[in-house]
């Protein structure tokens, strides 16, 4: 009877590992990133009145999203955590954030620059920006299809994604595929996952 159980305990041991092993390795395998889009052209003003176009971020990897000051709800959730990716890779010169402001006209440097204070936003390389708004919408919609709009039956009055795009040295927007090989193209800046994927993509992204 040993005999019999022993057998059948070493084939249950052969099967697991048959279909678990290649899921672990999965797992343990860092993802693969695609190439989603190109960033378009863009230049915008910051919290310091400075002008900030592409080319601050030529050789930098960072984190895109689209906000407000003034909104009610998801903004300062999105920030908490953008503070929080902020702080893994703070000291990396290759490393920036881009904060577009949706609601520019509000929305101006010094608004901007103590938003920033308040928030724990010290990386230099975060820029929190305004400027034409048709143009940050387009920015928005059109060159990163994060959905941005104005709509007066929303909380504070406007909408938006609460996404973050992933951008490399080169200018790219970058993302990891789902488990069905499909590009996830954004990360959820409101869910701790959606963080922890993004901080590792972008620790791939630093190294390459």
């Amino acid at each position: 009877m040993k005999k019999y159980s022993y057998i059948g305990i070493a084939f249950i041991i052969l099967i697991f590992g048959i279909y678990a092993i290649p899921k672990i390795v999965a797992k343990l395998k860092p993802p693969q990133l695609i190439t989603i889009a190109k960033v378009p052209p863009f230049k915008f003003t910051n919290q310091d009145g400075k002008l900030i176009t592409n080319s601050f971020y030529k050789d930098k990897v960072y984190v895109v999203e689209f906000f407000f000051t003034t909104c009610p709800t998801i903004c300062p959730k999105m920030n908490e955590n953008m503070v929080k990716i902020q702080n893994e890779f703070y000291g990396n010169n290759e490393f920036g954030i881009a904060s577009f402001s949706i609601n520019p006209t509000h929305d101006t440097p010094q608004i901007l620059k103590e938003y920033a204070k308040s928030h724990g936003a010290t990386l230099k390389n975060w820029n929190f920006l305004t400027g034409d708004q048709d143009k940050i919408y387009e920015l928005a919609n059109t060159g990163f299809t994060l959905f941005a709009g104005e709509n007066s039956d929303a909380e504070g009055g406007f909408e938006h994604s609460g996404m973050f795009a992933l951008v490399d040295k080169q200018g790219n927007i970058r993302s990891r595929l789902d488990e069905f090989g499909n590009p996830i193209a954004f990360y959820d800046g409101l869910d701790p996952k959606g963080v922890q994927m993004i901080k590792e993509d972008i620790a791939i992204l630093l190294n390459e």
